[in-house]
C-alpha cells in the first residue's frame, strides 16, 4: 500500500513541485497518474521509490514509513517495488535472459529460483523463445516486454511504470498496456505514469490527475481529464 498525507515537495531551487498530496493506493489496484509536463509526476514517483524525502508530510510505501526509513532500509523497501522505464534501460550486452538473471542476482536470489523464475516470467510476458536474444535483436515493444519482465522477476508487490509506452507505436502500447493488465490480474499492484490520454481512456481504471504540484482529480473508471493538456 501507497499513502501520502499531505505531502509536499520543495527543492533546494525553491521548485514546489507538489503542494499536499494525499491519496492512497491499495494492494492490487490498477491505477493511472496523468498530468502535463512539470505538473509533480515524476517528483510523486521519486518520492515513492525513495529518491527524494517529502519537505512536509507524512509517507508510507508497502509498510516503511518513509519519514524515518534508516538509509540501510531503503533498499530493501525498493525491493518490494519494480520500476519499468520508458527508455527500457536494458544492459545491451546481456540477454533477455541474462538482464533478468542479474536483477535477481543483485538481490542474492538463490540459484535454484533464478533457473525457475527467470524461463517463468519471460513466458509471462510472451518472450518465450527470445531467452538468448540480446536488446539490439529484439524490436522497442520486445525490449518493453524484456523491461518488464524484469521489473516482475523478483516479485515485487508493486509495478510502477513510468511512461511504459513513450517510445512505442499505438498498436505496441496498446499490447503493453494489456500486458500490465493481466500482471495486475495475478495480483501484481500497477501504477501507470503516463499523459496518453487515448490510453487512459480506452481502459476503465482508476485516475489520479495532478497539475502544478496538486490533486486535481481521482476517479475510479474516470478519463484523463487534465484541463491544462
Amino acid at each position: 500500500m501507497i499513502r501520502l498525507i499531505d505531502v509536499y515537495k520543495e527543492y533546494e531551487n525553491g521548485t514546489k513541485a507538489l503542494k499536499g498530496i494525499t491519496t492512497r493506493i491499495d494492494d492490487g489496484e490498477f491505477v493511472f497518474l496523468v498530468g502535463a509536463s512539470g505538473s509533480g509526476k515524476s517528483t510523486m514517483i521519486r518520492l515513492i521509490t525513495g529518491e527524494v524525502a517529502p519537505t512536509h508530510g507524512r509517507l508510507m510505501v508497502n509498510g516503511y514509513n518513509l519519514n524515518s526509513i534508516r538509509q540501510k532500509q531503503i533498499p530493501f523497501m525498493r525491493r518490494t517495488l519494480g520500476v519499468i522505464f520508458q527508455d527500457f534501460r536494458l544492459i545491451e550486452k546481456k540477454t533477455a535472459a541474462e538482464n533478468l538473471i542479474f536483477a535477481m542476482q543483485a538481490v542474492d536470489a538463490p540459484p535454484r529460483d533464478i533457473r525457475k523464475r527467470v524461463p517463468y516470467v519471460l513466458d509471462l510476458v510472451g518472450l518465450s523463445g527470445k531467452e538468448q536474444c540480446l536488446p539490439s535483436q529484439m524490436s522497442g515493444g520486445e525490449q518493453q516486454r524484456v523491461a518488464i519482465a524484469r521489473a516482475l522477476v523478483n516479485n515485487p508487490r508493486m509495478i510502477i511504470a513510468d511512461e511504459p509506452t513513450g517510445n512505442l507505436d499505438p498498436e505496441r502500447s496498446l499490447e503493453i498496456m494489456l500486458l500490465l493488465e493481466r500482471i495486475n490480474a495475478l495480483g501484481t499492484t500497477i501504477l501507470v505514469v503516463t499523459h496518453e490520454k487515448e490510453l487512459v481512456d480506452r481502459f476503465s481504471k482508476r485516475v489520479i490527475a495532478i497539475d502544478k504540484g496538486q490533486l486535481i482529480n481521482d476517479e475510479t473508471g474516470g478519463y484523463y481529464k487534465n484541463e491544462t493538456v
